[in-house]
């Protein structure tokens, strides 16, 4: 249930969809009565559109969530295993053209076979399903084996969780099957800016987990992240992930699924 009203929340309240939906209905306001409001709807939102892909509030919005968790030490002790969060591959995509489509997180693939050929006995879990709101299958996680394989890790070493549909499940279903203890530890591969909501879950799970951010947008230097660029589209899109973003910590956290609002390294024993 929870599943379900995340995507239908998130389909109605978009902040880009939001924002032409008020411009739009401030243009027709024009027209009749409340035309003052109208104007200063529709100017509102065209202003806050053409803010967030002019200047750089996606740093501003992401770099924290980037910086929460620092990489692991270069003489990191070799981890028990390797939990890989999907979202590395387009499952249509590839499906139409017959072979293996990044996604904008690849890195968490490519990342994971540079930890598992570094770390040659650890576990390698790769975690992800459909997350379409009409359910079905997906061959993410099967792609993702196929491919590790390809690049030099051997198959018996990596498992796949192909039934998950969003981090909450990554976790719990990922702990079902390996039944983490407190003794190992799991190093945990996903985007940089997703990675204080997965820490939050695993840990929820039981894992104790040991973060490896990838697949940055930021430079995690103020002075280079403040600086204004003329890329609308991509600023619009990386917005639009930050509060995404931030939106779902708030509701994993009102949820109970993560035991704090912004997860950091200072919570792990």
């Amino acid at each position: 249930m929870f599943f379900i009203a995340s995507k239908i929340f998130w389909m109605l309240a978009s902040p880009i969809n939001l924002l032409l939906i008020g411009a739009l209905a401030g243009v027709l306001l024009c027209f009749g009565s409340r035309a003052r409001f109208g104007r200063g709807l529709a100017l509102a939102a065209i202003l806050i559109l053409f803010v967030a892909a002019t200047f750089p509030l996606r740093a501003a919005l992401l770099a924290p969530l980037e910086n929460r968790f620092p990489q692991p030490p270069a003489d990191l002790e070799p981890p028990y295993g390797i939990v890989v969060l999907g979202g590395a591959i387009s499952d249509p995509m590839s499906a139409a053209h017959g072979q293996t489509i990044f996604d904008e997180g690849g890195e968490r693939i490519t990342e994971a076979v540079i930890l598992a050929k570094r770390f040659p006995q650890a576990r390698v879990v790769y975690t992800s399903g459909t997350n379409s709101v009409l359910g079905g299958s997906s061959n993410e996680a099967a792609r993702a084996r196929d491919l590790m394989v390809a690049m030099g890790v051997a198959r018996d070493r990596v498992t796949i969780e192909d039934k998950a549909r969003n981090t909450d499940e990554n976790a719990r279903f990922t702990a079902a099957i390996v039944h983490p203890e407190a003794s190992q530890r799991w190093l945990i591969v996903t985007s940089a800016f997703h990675m204080p909501r997965a820490m939050g879950v695993f840990e929820k799970a039981g894992f104790h987990p040991i973060a490896y951010p990838v697949s940055f947008y930021t430079f995690g230097r103020w002075v280079d992240d403040l600086r204004p660029t003329f890329d609308p589209l991509g600023n619009l899109k990386t917005f639009v992930l930050a509060l995404h973003e931030w939106i779902g910590l708030a509701a994993y956290r009102a949820s109970g699924r993560i035991d704090r609002l912004f997860p950091g390294p200072g919570d792990q024993a």
